[in-house]
């Protein structure tokens, strides 16, 4: 699912075709004048294409920003615009910069690096990648020196999230705006923006890791899947993302291209307000939940079932998983009215909701269904005006940590937290988790953090999923990003 802070993804520039599997491959050493690329994304601009929330992920996924670092194939930190980095003290962090020029000809400095995280430390909301975390920024040579409130050993990582882009002085103005069209500086520049209809994108000839092989991209907002699909079967487009299980049929199987990810559909109840304030009544909901019907009926295959936050694409997490405790008993809904919103830029997602509608009706309770378009949804679901909502979100988009997520999403500070949930066991385990620098000891704090969630029912884990993406079949170097940051880079051509 998308996100605020403005959820989905994530996201961060496409530095090497060699970080995720590029279909067909594709050297980037070959700095032809290609062909310019025509590309459908699921989600139209939902916030003016403001690199601090959902529109961040539009920018990265087309080659535009690109932060201090990047997430390699491991999800661990990659050298983006900071060549190195290292540790000076249990707060602070040295990031030495590669010498690379903005899109409007000015000099990526360390001054105009740390101008560019302050910006992103003032945003309101706050950027996911910074939930809990408070930071400083200062040029420091030819370095950028960055000091955290508190320890902070996943800095890299965080630095990695599409919201925390680096852009040109220029592009930021009065109230916190900022203008991504010619300020970034990654391989393509925006250079035309049409409402939520479409953009235009020219390549970069002065980027720093080379020219890109697509002379450009024309780049098109189609949120309903069937037209995406269509939009490949025809060859009005090269790329379409996220097309629709219902529709992989329709299409050759050469132009489908699946990937695993580490994006879960689930089921969030409201916390906060309303019948699933009463656990009694969440648990009622888990209990009354076939998540396989899911799967089989909707998925048609292209997922596993829900086990938790993190899925199968997250390796290391099912060996690590910890069993909820303490959840409530289930109590009888005895008709309780409720209200289940989701949004159609997922066809998958309203086809959930009536699944979820029927089991839910089976059990006792009375379900109204909302479907909107996710930019026409998001502010009321963020608002509580939902009993219950269900949402595609990929669980290491905003920083490759899993800390993250469940700090952004499940405690009382969260800035995307769709179930309102403010517990203070689960306040805690995050807070645990976060305290970790070691790698595998964090993620079993992460597990346990996990399972404090879990144990609330406010959020029940439905479906874990594969994308499928539309490349016609003259296309090379497509990035099937399981982190869903990516989509075209350097070596992206037809």
């Amino acid at each position: 699912m998308r996100r605020r802070h403005t959820l989905g993804s994530l996201l961060l520039a496409p530095l090497l075709t060699a970080c995720f599997a590029a279909e067909g491959g594709g050297s980037t050493s070959d700095a032809s004048d290609g062909s310019r690329l025509r590309v459908a994304l699921a989600f139209p601009p939902a916030e003016n294409l403001s690199p601090y929330g959902d529109d961040a992920t539009l920018l990265s996924r087309l080659g535009v920003t690109e932060g201090l670092t990047a997430l390699d194939a491991n999800g661990a930190a990659a050298p983006a615009l900071a060549a190195s980095w290292r540790r000076e003290n249990d707060r602070t962090w040295l990031f030495t910069l590669r010498a690379a020029t903005f899109q409007d000809g000015s000099e990526v400095t360390p001054a105009a690096v740390a101008a560019a995280l302050t910006h992103a430390t003032e945003a309101r909301p706050a950027p996911a990648a910074l939930s809990g975390v408070t930071l400083t920024a200062k040029a420091a040579g030819d370095a950028v020196r960055i000091t955290t409130k508190s320890s902070d050993p996943v800095l890299p990582l965080r630095l990695s999230s599409p919201s925390l882009a680096v852009f040109a002085p220029k592009a930021y103005g009065k109230g916190g705006a900022v203008d991504p069209v010619g300020t970034a500086s990654g391989p393509f520049e925006l250079t035309k923006v049409t409402g939520a209809t479409s953009a235009g994108l020219d390549r970069f000839d002065d980027y720093w890791g080379g020219r890109a092989q697509a002379s450009g991209i024309d780049a098109r907002f189609i949120a309903d899947g069937t037209a995406r699909a269509n939009a490949v079967r025809t060859g009005q487009v090269d790329i379409a993302e996220a097309i629709p299980v219902a529709q992989a049929a329709t299409l050759d199987k050469a132009t489908l291209k699946e990937t695993a990810t580490t994006r879960t559909t689930s089921l969030h109840l409201n916390t906060g307000s309303g019948p699933f304030e009463n656990p009694r009544l969440r648990a009622a909901a888990r209990e009354a939940v076939d998540n396989s019907a899911v799967v089989k009926g909707v998925f048609e295959g292209y997922a596993h079932p829900g086990t938790g936050i993190y899925g199968p694409a997250v390796t290391w997490a099912d060996g690590k998983r910890v069993r909820p405790t303490g959840r409530a008993s289930a109590a009888d809904p005895h008709g309780t009215s409720v209200t289940l919103a989701t949004y159609d830029n997922r066809p998958e997602l309203p086809e959930a909701a009536q699944v979820l509608q029927q089991q839910l009706q089976k059990a006792g309770f009375k379900v109204t269904l909302v479907v909107r378009e996710y930019s026409r949804l998001e502010t009321d679901a963020l608002a509580g005006k939902f009993d219950a909502f269900i949402g595609a979100r990929n669980s290491l988009v905003d920083t490759g940590d899993p800390v993250a997520v469940l700090a952004s999403d499940y405690t009382c500070d969260g800035g995307y937290n769709l179930s309102r949930l403010c517990d203070r066991k689960v306040d805690r385990a995050v807070a645990e988790a976060d305290a970790v620098a070691d790698t595998g000891e964090r993620q079993d704090a992460a597990m346990r953090a996990e399972a404090a969630v879990l144990g609330t029912d406010a959020v029940i884990p439905l479906a874990h999923q594969e994308i499928i993406t539309g490349v016609a079949t003259d296309v090379r170097g497509v990035l099937l990003d399981p982190y869903e940051r990516t989509l075209v880079g350097l070596g992206t051509r037809r």
